[in-house]
C-alpha cells in the first residue's frame, strides 16, 4: 500500500514514468508480506501452520480447472442475467480492444495472470488464510480477509488511469466493486482449501479476466455479479456443513519451512 500511496503523491497515470514504478511494485504487496512472514518463521524455526494446504495432495490441484470454469461462469452468467433484466447488453468490443492494446491474447492473459492472481494469492490465501483459519471458521476468515483486501485496494481509486479510478470511490460502481471483494474472498478461500494456492489463483484469474473482457462497469451488471457470487459462495460454504473441523491436513509440529501453499 505504501508504494501505491507514493504513486498518488507522484501523480500521473500508472503507465507513465516514474509513477509506473511504485504502482507496479505495489501490486505485489501481498507477496512481499508472504516472503517476510516465511523468512521470520524460518529464523524462529516455527512449524508450518496447521491449515496450510499443500500441492502434493493426491491430484487435488487438478480441481483448479473446474474452479476456473466456475469462476468464469459466475461473471458470464451474471452479465447475461443483467442484460436479460434490462441492463447493458453483453459486448466484447472493448474487451477485444483491450487484448489488442496488450499485444494480443497471450500477452493479455499473462498480464492478467500476474497482475492480481500471482501478485496477491500467495499472500492472501497462501499465507494469511491458514493463520486466520487457526482461530476462525471459513466464513469469518473470508470476511476478515475481504475487509483487508478492500482496504488494500482503496489507494487505486486515487491513481489516475486505474479501473478503480474510472469507477470512482463515491459512486455506486465504486461501492459495488468494494463489496465484490467479499464474495471473491470466500470463493478464493474455498478454492484454496480444496486445492491450494494454485486453485485460488485460478479463481482470481478467471473472475478478473472475464470482468475485463466483458467490460463489467455498469452498476446493474456489477450488482448481478455480486449477487451471483454471493449465492455461489453461500452454496459452497453450505456444502461443507457436517464435515469435521480437521478436514484440512494438519502439519502442526512439522518443521518443513518450504513455501506455504505453493509446494
Amino acid at each position: 500500500m505504501t508504494c501505491w500511496l507514493t504513486a498518488i503523491v507522484i501523480g500521473g497515470e500508472p503507465t507513465s514514468f516514474p509513477t509506473a514504478i511504485p504502482y507496479l511494485l505495489g501490486g505485489f504487496g501481498p507477496v512481499y508480506g508472504a516472503i517476510a512472514v516465511r523468512i521470520l518463521r524460518a529464523r524462529r524455526r516455527e512449524p508450518v501452520p496447521a491449515r496450510t494446504v499443500r500441492l502434493r495432495q493426491g491430484g487435488r490441484p487438478l480441481l483448479a480447472l473446474p474452479l476456473l470454469v466456475l469462476a468464469v461462469a459466475t461473471v458470464v452468467g451474471a452479465a447475461l442475467l443483467a442484460a436479460a433484466l434490462g441492463g447493458p447488453a453483453v459486448d466484447l468490443a472493448e474487451g477485444r480492444d483491450l487484448v489488442a492494446t496488450a499485444g494480443g491474447p497471450v500477452p493479455f492473459l499473462i498480464s492478467m495472470l500476474i497482475a492480481g492472481p500471482i501478485a496477491e494469492e500467495p499472500g492472501w490465501r497462501g499465507t494469511a488464510y491458514p493463520r486466520l483459519r487457526a482461530t476462525m471458521n471459513r466464513l469469518q476468515t473470508g470476511l476478515v480477509l475481504g475487509a483487508a483486501w478492500a482496504v488494500w485496494h482503496l489507494p487505486l481509486f486515487f491513481i489516475t488511469g486505474t479501473v478503480q479510478n474510472e469507477l470512482g470511490l463515491f459512486t455506486w460502481s465504486g461501492l459495488l466493486f468494494t463489496l465484490s471483494v467479499f464474495p471473491m474472498a470466500l470463493l478464493t478461500g474455498y478454492a484454496y482449501e480444496v486445492a491450494g494456492v494454485v486453485a485460488s489463483i485460478a479463481v482470481h484469474f478467471g473472475v478478473n479476466t472475464t470482468m475485463a473482457l466483458l467490460t463489467v462497469k455498469s452498476p446493474a451488471t456489477q450488482a448481478a455479479v455480486l449477487t451471483v457470487q454471493i449465492i455461489v459462495a453461500a452454496v459452497l460454504l453450505a456444502s461443507w456443513r457436517g464435515r469435521p473441523a480437521t478436514d484440512l491436513p494438519a502439519h502442526a509440529g512439522h518443521r518443513d519451512r518450504a513455501l506455504d501453499g505453493v509446494r
